[in-house]
């Protein structure tokens, strides 16, 4: 199975437990994979053919900077539902996101959640 991979795309949301977390906001980022098979594309050299990855950012732009979720694994999940309802061709869809400036007490880099979803035949 072939991929689409929209790696690091950048936004600010309104997620969190902590209200005033989802008051403020913070710097939301996104690793999106869509699995699927891109031979005819690969081919024709045809948008009709795969994946418009310029509209499904901005999607997930719509999903993260105008929904507000209280759990990372909602918002992953949210974006996985908007790929599989719009895009008949993506078998499976993987969703990471990052949460570097989580309010944890500690040092760390980066919290990430990454959520999977498959089509359903």
């Amino acid at each position: 199975m072939d991929e689409i991979f929209l790696k690091n795309m950048s936004f600010f949301g309104h997620h969190g437990t902590d209200k005033e977390e989802r008051r403020i906001g913070q710097r939301i980022y996104v690793d999106l994979i869509m699995k699927l098979d891109l031979s005819q594309a690969s081919e024709t050299d045809s948008l009709e053919k795969t994946v418009n990855y310029a509209e499904v950012f901005k999607r997930v732009e719509r999903i993260v900077e105008e929904d507000s979720c209280k759990l990372l694994e909602r918002l992953a999940g949210k974006i996985n539902e908007e790929i599989l309802n719009n895009y008949s061709d993506v078998k499976a869809v993987t969703t990471s996101v990052h949460k570097p400036g989580a309010p944890i007490q500690g040092i760390l880099d980066d919290i990430v959640i990454t959520i999977q979803k498959k089509r359903e035949i």
